[in-house]
This record gives structure tokens, sequence and C-alpha cells, in this order.
């Protein structure tokens, strides 16, 4: 991969590693998210920024819903599947270059002052 800006705009230039984080944050969260929060040169990018506080969220909504739900009705199975299904699609949309708006959560952690 290489590491050349793909974009410009409010994001700044987006380069293919910025892509492939954001990839894994979606895919692998909460580990990645809270990996890039560590990583100096990597939790100041804006698009990375933006994303990696998504994927942290969305990520712990489906550990804590998923088995929350389980016993009421054993809907948690439900949840957790399409929670799931939506992090691998927001994860490849990240990949493309696109910010994605995640309904309610994106609202929210952009109230929460966080992205």
């Amino acid at each position: 991969m290489t590491d050349q800006p793909m974009g410009g705009g409010m994001m700044g230039d987006i380069t293919s590693d910025d892509k492939l984080w954001g990839l894994l944050a979606y895919l692998l969260s909460p580990l990645i998210p809270v990996v890039i929060l560590l990583m100096a040169d990597k939790k100041d990018r804006p698009f990375l920024k933006t994303h990696n506080i998504q994927a942290l969220v969305l990520g712990l909504v489906n550990w804590i819903a998923a088995p929350a739900l389980f016993p009421v009705l054993g809907i948690g199975c439900c949840v957790g599947l399409v929670l799931g299904i939506a992090q691998i699609y927001y994860g490849i949309q990240a990949y493309q270059g696109k910010l994605v708006n995640i309904p309610v959560l994106t609202d929210f952690i952009k109230n929460q002052g966080w992205a």
C-alpha cells in the first residue's frame, strides 16, 4: 500500500493508510479503535478520527446490546448479526474513502464533541 494522499477538502489528505485503518477499526471494533487512540500519528488524522470514534461506539453498542437483549425474547443474536453486518458495510465505505452517517450514533458523537 502506498501512503499517497487521496483527496482533500474538509478531511484533509486521506491516505490509503487512513482508509485501511478505518476499515480495520470497523471490522475489529472495539480493539482496533482503542489501539488507534494510543497511536500519536493516527489519532489526530481528521478522516481516521471520524471513523475511529464511530467504529468504537458502534462496536461497544454491539458488544453491550446483543448480550443484553438475548434474554429478552432471544433477539440478541439478531441484533448482533445486524450490527455486525453494519460494521462490515461501514468498514467498506471507509476503505473507499467515504464518510458515513450512522443513524443516531453520528449525531450523538458530534453533539458530544468527540469527532
